[in-house]
């Protein structure tokens, strides 16, 4: 079954939309955008063809060894077999986020006017996020790795996270994961070092992943609105620890045991890789500027971006 990911052009998308959509309202537009731009995982990704270890799972530059000392004793066999299972361990991360955000959400619509666009956006989201964990799932499945999970630690603070967030925290939150993804994931679909079936997953992601992060750019602004400083001031801190377990969970550390190095000197010198540093920060210069524009890059909320990073 071969791969693909042709969809309409602009051209087709409706050029009349609903009262609302034409008043700018985001859910509806994005209502709009969902049925003409979707994608089914099952019968757009290439499950059947096997994985031909000659591709990489991610771009090499965006691997936590990319540029060190180790990276250069690799042989290319190592790299790609390295990059496999950091991509199976993003993957892995991001079900287990997406799962919490399909949480949030759903308890943020729970008692709201079923009929409106914001709440009807909000569960056609939750379809889509649905459908992404499936894909990510299968797609780790087939780079040949384990499951992948955060530390227990961590588990159970996005269980408090999930339970305990609302409003601006929760959509900001969600939208620092997601916008993370989204830089790495544009750069990986482009690839032709990555498999094909890694490629088709990311842009499907990507397009469908531009929705969600619109929706929750738009939703943080609204709920901000009128927010007084010690408001800003708790939710900038929620958001920013969330984002640094997040972050510093996409790639757990037995992938270097998984794709047979040492696992100790790996750990070291990605922890100690500025290349990797530097592309995390430069990757989320938009974002940064999101929040700042939010007044939610506070001192405290500061110092997490920097540990993770991301700024």
């Amino acid at each position: 079954m071969a791969s693909s990911t042709v969809r309409p052009s602009t051209h087709d998308h409706p050029q009349h939309g609903s009262a609302a959509s034409q008043e700018g309202d985001v859910s509806q537009r994005l209502l709009e955008s969902a049925a003409v731009l979707a994608y089914d995982p099952a019968t757009e990704v290439d499950w059947d063809t096997p994985l031909d270890t000659d591709h990489h799972g991610a771009s090499p530059e965006w691997s936590t060894l990319y540029g060190t000392a180790y990276w250069r004793e690799l042989t290319e066999a190592q790299r790609k077999e390295l990059t496999r299972q950091e991509a199976a361990s993003v993957a892995s991360t991001g079900i287990w986020f997406e799962m919490i955000l399909q949480q949030m959400v759903l308890r943020d619509v729970y008692a709201k006017d079923p009929t409106s666009a914001d709440v009807q956006w909000a569960l056609t989201e939750i379809a889509e996020e649905c459908r992404h964990s499936i894909m990510f799932a299968r797609g780790a499945q087939k780079l040949g790795a384990p499951p992948y999970r955060p530390k227990r630690f961590v588990t159970e603070l996005g269980r408090v996270f999930k339970t305990v967030a609302f409003g601006e925290a929760a959509y900001a939150a969600i939208l620092v994961a997601e916008e993370v993804l989204d830089v790495m994931q544009r750069d990986w679909m482009r690839d032709e070092r990555v498999a094909p079936f890694v490629r088709t997953i990311n842009n499907i992601h990507v397009v469908e992943e531009s929705r969600h992060m619109k929706f929750a750019r738009d939703q943080t602004r609204k709920r901000l609105e009128g927010a007084g400083p010690v408001r800003r001031q708790i939710n900038a801190f929620v958001v920013a620890v969330a984002s640094y377990y997040i972050v510093t969970s996409m790639v757990n550390r037995q992938v270097y045991a998984n794709a047979g190095l040492d696992e100790k000197r790996a750990l070291a010198e990605a922890k100690a890789n500025e290349h990797h540093k530097s592309m995390m920060r430069s990757s989320c210069s938009g974002l940064m500027e999101f929040l700042a524009s939010s007044r939610l890059l506070t001192r405290p909320a500061l110092a997490f971006y920097k540990r993770a990073h991301l700024i």
